[in-house]
């Protein structure tokens, strides 16, 4: 049988939250265990549009929200790790776009236009014109307004790849997970029969989250998921845009991200309205005829011959809210040793590390002296869906 195994802290869940959090804690000194069931990244982060948000997309009727202003630091955050100089080092992820942007295809825009103007809003949108248009849209045939919002967007393997390299020898696959206990206390988890007791456990599996608590028999908290069914396009005509599309209600109708696919050509990355509960109930051909018919409306100029397509079901998985409305911050829950979570959205990742970091804190959980890790299975790296779909 395998030897038994400490550790400070062990994280299920090897999506960008949990490869934050551990990338945090082992500089803070900590001893770490990251376990995968499947692959880094593959069952929400690596199908995420990699848009790090700041909230302005709330803002589209028009005020400020909950939403926005708790989101409103992440893009500062980001982007000094991706410079290298933020709380983790993260030089060498692609920038796929050091902007976001916001385009209405006509005089939509109204009070928005004013309320962008505003002092609330100042310095996280600018109006953009000419040749400080995205490439897609510099056409004269482009007659709506865009700004550029103070958001990046990320190349989210790279993201994956460099947070597991700053994870070390702490990333472990394992299939079967059971608690450990001593009395009513879970003091660690069985790993593919393998004992190991830490300090805290922390889950932030995602969906995955739902079958690690009723393996653990916690009932609370609760999960909800929020489908979409996003839509792909790859066509040799293809020129990179990352911008909302406004439409008359308080989402974007339709969400733009561009992201370069392994054999030169762009891929669109559709979200939005489009991907929501009207797109969730369409089948797969009913969502492509709507993509197809929606971006040859918006934007009449791109040809889309020979242009591959396809969709794919992603589950938003978060905590249980009434109503199914989206939570504003990343969310954590206690049970004793064990921490269970979920950052709501890519972006809010550092802000769920920060806080398992005041959990800790609030502890007085130190550092402890554990003995080196013997060569763990690691878990193998997500591959990008349209890699797989479009071939």
């Amino acid at each position: 049988m395998a030897e038994p195994l400490s550790t400070d802290v062990l994280i299920l869940g090897g999506g960008i939250a949990g490869l934050w959090l551990n990338a945090r804690l082992r500089q803070q000194g900590f001893s770490t265990l990251l376990v995968e069931s499947a692959s880094l990244g593959g069952a929400q982060s690596v199908k995420s549009q990699g848009i790090i948000h700041g909230g302005a997309k709330y803002a589209l009727h028009g005020a400020l929200t909950g939403a926005s202003e708790a989101i409103a630091d992440m893009p500062r955050r980001w982007r000094e790790a991706v410079a290298g100089t933020g709380e983790l080092d993260l030089s060498g992820v692609r920038l796929l776009s050091p902007a976001h942007y916001l385009w209405s295809p006509g005089s939509l825009f109204g009070n928005v236009t004013s309320f962008f103007a505003s002092k609330a809003m100042r310095g996280r949108v600018d109006p953009v014109s000419g040749s400080e248009l995205p490439p897609a849209l510099q056409h004269p045939k482009f007659k709506g307004k865009v700004y550029r919002l103070a958001e990046l967007v990320l190349d989210v393997p790279s993201v994956i790849a460099r947070l597991a390299e700053l994870g070390g020898d702490s990333l472990v696959a394992a299939r079967e997970v059971e608690p450990l206990r001593e009395g009513e206390a879970l003091v660690g988890l069985r790993l593919d029969g393998r004992e190991v007791r830490a300090q805290r456990i922390v889950l932030s599996a995602g969906a995955g989250n739902e079958d690690l608590l009723q393996r653990l028999g916690i009932r609370q908290p609760a999960m909800q998921r929020r489908p979409l069914h996003m839509v792909m396009v790859k066509a040799p005509g293809l020129k990179p845009l990352y911008a909302h599309c406004l439409g008359g209600g308080p989402k974007p109708r339709v969400t733009v991200t561009s992201h370069p696919a392994a054999d030169g050509q762009w891929v669109w990355y559709l979200g939005g309205d489009l991907a929501e509960a009207d797109g969730v109930a369409r089948n797969e051909a009913e969502q492509i005829a709507a993509a197809e018919q929606e971006l040859r409306q918006l934007l009449p100029w791109i040809d889309f011959t020979g242009a591959q397509w396809a969709t794919l079901r992603v589950d938003r998985a978060e905590p249980a809210q009434s109503g199914l409305v989206r939570p504003d911050n990343a969310f954590l829950a206690e049970a004793g040793n064990l921490l269970v979570g979920w950052p709501t959205k890519l972006a809010l990742a550092p802000d769920f590390a920060d806080r398992v970091l005041a959990c800790l804190a609030r502890d007085g959980i130190q550092p402890g002296e554990h003995a080196p890790l013997p060569p763990l299975p690691r878990p193998p790296f997500a591959q990008p869906a349209w890699e797989a779909l479009l071939g």
